[in-house]
C-alpha cells in the first residue's frame, strides 16, 4: 500500500462524480484507490448516482462500507409508482435509503465539502445544491426525466443534473477546489441493448443526448478517469463487482501520476 498523505497538503482536492445508473459502481472503485493513495479529498461533487455516492463518502462512510450498500442494493429498490403526470416513478424511496445511511442530515453537517447538481427543468439552468437537506438534494439529482417526477427545492422543479453536467466539475471548481479529479462513466461507449421496456428506451434516449451535452466540461478536470465500461449495462447489479474492479484499476495509475505532479508543482 502506497502512502502519500501530504502531497496535496497545498491545494484543495476536489473530486468530481458523475451519473451512470449501475454504472456509478466504479466509483467506489475510484474511492478505493483514493483512500489507498492516502489523498485527501477537501470538496466531492456528484451527479445521479455521483451524488449518491459523494453523499455517503461526504459523511464519513469508507469505500467498502459504500460497496455493501451497493451490493445489497437493486436498482428497482430506489423507485416506486408515481401518480403525477410528470413522470412514471418516484424515487423517494432513494431519500429514505440515503436518510437510513446517514441520517436526515443538512450539507453543514457533512465532513467533506459537498455538492450535487441538479437542472431546473422550468429555466433549463443547472442548480448547485450546496445547503439545506441531503436526501432530498440527491433525491432531485437522480430525477431522469420522464421516469422519474422531478423534486421540488425552494420553490424549483428539479431534475437529474446530467441533464447539463453529468460530470459536475464545474460545480467543484466554484466551490473551491484548486486541483480537480472527475469520473467520466461514459468517455467509452456503454454497451448497447434492444430495450426492453419504456424505462430502457427512456434511458438509453436520456443517456445517448447527456453524453454529447456534457463532454465539453471534462478538458476542465486536472485528471480525468474514464474507465471503460463498454462490456456492462447501465441496469444489471450483478454487474457490480466487476464494475468496481474497473473503477480501482482505472483510478490507480491515473492518481499515482497526479500525486506526482502534484509534487513537482508544489
Amino acid at each position: 500500500m502506497v502512502q502519500m498523505a501530504g502531497n496535496n497538503d497545498k491545494k484543495k482536492i476536489g473530486l468530481a462524480l458523475g451519473g451512470g445508473v449501475v454504472l456509478g459502481a466504479a466509483h467506489i472503485g475510484v474511492l478505493q484507490a483514493i483512500k489507498e493513495l492516502g489523498i485527501r479529498i477537501d470538496i466531492i461533487s456528484g451527479t445521479s448516482i455521483g451524488a449518491f455516492i459523494a453523499a455517503l463518502h461526504a459523511f464519513g462512510k469508507p469505500w467498502y462500507d459504500i460497496e455493501e450498500v451497493a451490493m445489497d442494493l437493486e436498482w428497482i429498490d430506489t423507485a416506486s409508482l408515481a401518480l403525477s403526470q410528470y413522470g412514471i416513478l418516484s424515487n423517494h424511496k432513494l431519500g429514505e435509503i440515503v436518510r437510513n445511511i446517514i441520517g436526515d442530515v443538512t450539507f453543514r453537517d457533512a465532513k467533506v465539502q459537498l455538492g450535487i447538481a441538479a437542472s431546473d427543468v422550468v429555466t433549463g439552468e443547472r442548480v448547485r445544491l450546496t445547503q439545506g437537506n441531503v436526501a432530498g438534494s440527491v433525491m432531485a439529482s437522480s430525477c431522469i426525466p420522464g421516469i422519474f417526477k422531478p423534486v421540488t427545492i425552494n420553490g424549483a422543479m428539479l431534475v437529474d443534473g446530467g441533464l447539463l453536467e453529468n460530470v459536475p466539475i464545474m460545480l467543484a471548481r466554484e466551490m473551491g477546489a484548486e486541483a480537480i479529479i472527475a469520473v467520466d462513466l461514459f468517455t467509452a461507449s456503454h454497451s448497447r441493448q434492444v430495450p426492453e421496456n419504456l424505462v430502457d428506451l427512456l434511458l438509453n434516449t436520456y443517456y445517448s443526448a447527456m453524453i454529447n451535452a456534457s463532454r465539453p466540461y471534462n478538458r476542465y478536470a486536472d485528471l480525468l478517469i474514464t474507465p471503460d465500461l463498454s462490456e456492462f449495462n447501465l441496469l444489471g447489479t450483478d454487474q457490480i463487482p466487476a464494475i468496481i474492479q474497473t473503477g480501482y484499476l482505472a483510478a490507480r495509475d491515473k492518481l499515482e501520476e497526479f500525486l506526482r505532479r502534484l509534487s513537482v508543482e508544489d
